[in-house]
């Protein structure tokens, strides 16, 4: 597949793109863009031809710049977009083609896992901007993704299995979105799901005409952004790791990380702030 556009989406004006020096896809452009504004840092797969698919390249360099923001406490959100006409298309089938050794896949999913993984384990709740196609594990950086906002033409489908291979990494974060029986239909008949119908499963958030997507992904990036980072971070971490608990551990889990959250100088100061009638001055402790 070949998409004809190199065009990325701009949803922070015109400040220039932070860029690292990875492998190019583009002839004198990074394989993943990055853009800081406003406490926001949007990170562009930029392999448009490819449809963003995840080349080794590209999963390493997501890897590096999670590993980046992670310690910078100056993003406080991450956008996760896709440049030309697709959000991604999984995994590079010919990259996959051209190594067919077991070790070699063994390793491939392992690094593409961790990468996942890290982006549930940073700090800042990371949205997924979709347009176009999300496509096994392409569906599955959907499904990772904290929250996702998705352009009315675009659809989902985890179709491994149309070439003969059930997308059993996809199906892990996808199990934990949507109901057991809507994941086993999208991971067993690779039909592919409208926008729509994502938002009813609950893959996605918010669907939006095309021209209406950048707008609500800064509004919703600028109203986590406008939030206590120390409440932010605190209920990313708790969320995660008490959903798979016993209903009576998560209940105590959650009572420690509360009195401990009501004991930073953030939620001293928005509780001040919500008595006085006025706005909270955010210290990030």
């Amino acid at each position: 597949m070949d998409a004809e556009s190199n065009a990325g989406p701009q949803i922070h004006g015109d400040k220039a793109e932070m860029t690292s020096p990875v492998t190019q896809s583009v002839p004198g452009q990074p394989i993943l863009l990055r853009h800081d504004e406003e406490g926001i840092a949007t990170l562009t797969l930029n392999r448009p031809k490819q449809y963003n698919a995840l080349s080794e390249a590209l999963l390493g360099a997501l890897q590096e710049s999670l590993d980046e923001i992670a310690k910078d406490e100056s993003v406080r959100v991450v956008v996760l977009a896709g440049a030309g006409k697709a959000f991604c298309a999984g995994h590079d089938l010919r990259e996959m083609r051209a190594n067919p050794k077991k070790d070699y896949y063994r390793a491939l999913f392992r690094k593409c896992s961790h990468m996942m993984l890290t982006m549930t384990h940073i700090p800042q709740p990371i949205i997924a901007r979709v347009h176009g196609i999300a496509t096994a594990a392409g569906c599955q950086l959907v499904a990772t993704c904290d929250l996702a906002v998705a352009s009315r033409d675009a659809s989902f489908a985890t179709s491994g299995i149309d070439v003969g291979l059930f997308c059993s990494t996809p199906g892990v974060p996808l199990s934990r979105n949507v109901l057991r029986k809507h994941a086993m239909e999208m991971l067993l008949t690779g039909k592919f799901v409208s926008a729509d119908d994502a938002a009813k499963l609950g893959l996605v958030n918010h669907v939006v005409d095309p021209e209406a997507l950048d707008d609500q992904v800064l509004t919703l990036a600028r109203a986590i952004a406008t939030r206590s980072p120390v409440a932010v971070r605190t209920g990313k971490q708790m969320f995660y790791r008490q959903i798979d608990q016993e209903l009576e551990t998560a209940y105590e889990y959650a009572c420690e990380v509360m009195a401990t959250n009501m004991m930073a100088e953030d939620a001293g100061e928005g509780i001040d702030a919500f008595l006085q009638k006025r706005d909270p001055k955010w210290r990030g402790r």
